[in-house]
């Protein structure tokens, strides 16, 4: 008992001899004041809280009419990704002008050259040489006149159509796409009847009245 009473002194007076040892804070430490504020950011905090309760407040107001526009702009978005998804053409480009499909025009010099070179070909039974004269020569008077239109890839059925070429262009392609395309695929020899066909369509778009 005397050796339990004694170690609970020297705890004590072992505590007591840290609490007044000067060297060490107990107290706790007041802290700091806070700075003060600037004038001018409370004049920056001011003009702020009034242009966002501005806006806030005209956001509550407008937001019955906003709320609609809202959920239009989300039907317009969602049926917009409907249709990219199934490729439905909603958007397309707006039509040429008359005067801007007129453009692709070839002179008419140069068409009449291009028809008497190709019925050389003709006259000779190479009806198959003359349909493809027409049509590489074709392209290269378009792409001179729209080169916007044409691309190195671009083939006679893809100009077929193209909205925003005549639709005499358009013709004129289509009709010796098909004639080509017969003899490159199908191995048929081009008769007089398909240059002729193929002919009378260029013609009629390259040396209609201007």
């Amino acid at each position: 008992m005397t050796t339990g009473a004694s170690t609970n002194e020297g705890a004590v007076d072992a505590w007591r001899a840290v609490r007044d040892d000067p060297d060490i804070q107990f107290e706790p430490i007041a802290p700091p004041d806070a700075p003060e504020t600037p004038d001018w950011l409370l004049a920056v905090g001011d003009f702020l809280a009034y242009v966002f309760g501005f806006v806030a407040r005209g956001f509550v107001f407008a937001w019955p009419v906003l709320q609609w526009v809202l959920i239009a702009v989300g039907i317009a978005l969602l049926a917009l990704l409907i249709a990219r998804i199934f490729g439905v053409p909603i958007l397309r480009r707006r039509e040429k002008s008359d005067a801007d499909k007129a453009s692709v025009t070839p002179d008419r010099a140069e068409a009449q050259a291009l028809l008497g070179d190709a019925d050389a070909l003709a006259a000779q039974g190479r009806y198959g040489e003359a349909v493809r004269l027409l049509l590489a020569r074709s392209i290269g008077q378009i792409a001179s006149r729209r080169p916007d239109l044409v691309q190195p890839s671009s083939t006679a059925r893809e100009l077929s159509r193209l909205d925003s070429l005549p639709d005499k262009a358009r013709a004129a392609f289509s009709a010796i796409a098909r004639s080509v395309e017969r003899a490159l695929f199908a191995l048929e020899d081009l008769s007089e009847r398909d240059w002729h066909e193929a002919r009378a369509a260029y013609a009629d778009f390259a040396l209609e009245p201007r």
